[in-house]
């Protein structure tokens, strides 16, 4: 074997049988559903078990992040989401359109990652209008992390049916 074929066997681009894709999901989906906004859900958790400067932390760095945002949407918004769409069209017409399977396998991880994210900036945006404190803002940040988990993990269901249903359709040992 050459160095090449030695290279492109070890870099293998078939995604669903491949476990770093696997992993790579259960990384994203974990961060996605740890920082709630910007914000660690360890954090969430200290302010309602101790209350007091805890609570005062998580309230600055919720409102720190919900204006972060805000403003980051209000300078550059239309072109991130507007680029940011034309990513997600390309890799859907090259996945789905031409069979290209780690067009698949990205559409079906930055899809929902992409509406996570979205409801992440509609949440960030209540917040900045409407600042909340104490127990009604970790009750907020709990259901939206609970709201975020429900949807990775009707994602990565999503995601495994179609690769196992895709894993299932290949031939196997050239048969």
């Amino acid at each position: 074997m050459d160095f090449y074929s030695t290279v492109f066997s070890t870099i293998d681009l078939r995604s669903f049988s491949n476990i770093w894709f696997w992993i790579a999901i259960a990384v994203a989906w974990s961060n996605m559903t740890h920082f709630i906004i910007g914000v660690p859900f360890d954090m969430v958790l200290r302010a309602r078990r101790r209350g007091g400067q805890a609570m005062a932390d998580l309230e600055d760095l919720a409102l720190i992040q919900a204006r972060r945002r805000g403003e980051i949407m209000r300078s550059s918004g239309v072109w991130i989401v507007g680029i940011w769409t034309a990513i997600l069209t390309t890799l859907a017409v090259l996945g789905f359109g031409f069979g290209e399977e780690l067009a698949q396998a990205m559409t079906f991880l930055l899809v929902p990652m992409s509406v996570a994210t979205g409801l992440g900036l509609g949440f960030a945006a209540k917040l900045e209008r409407a600042p909340l404190r104490g127990s009604a803002l970790t009750r907020k940040l709990t259901l939206h992390r609970v709201m975020i988990q429900g949807l990775g993990l009707v994602a990565i269901l999503i995601t495994t049916m179609w690769g196992t249903l895709h894993n299932l359709s290949i031939p196997v040992f050239g048969l």
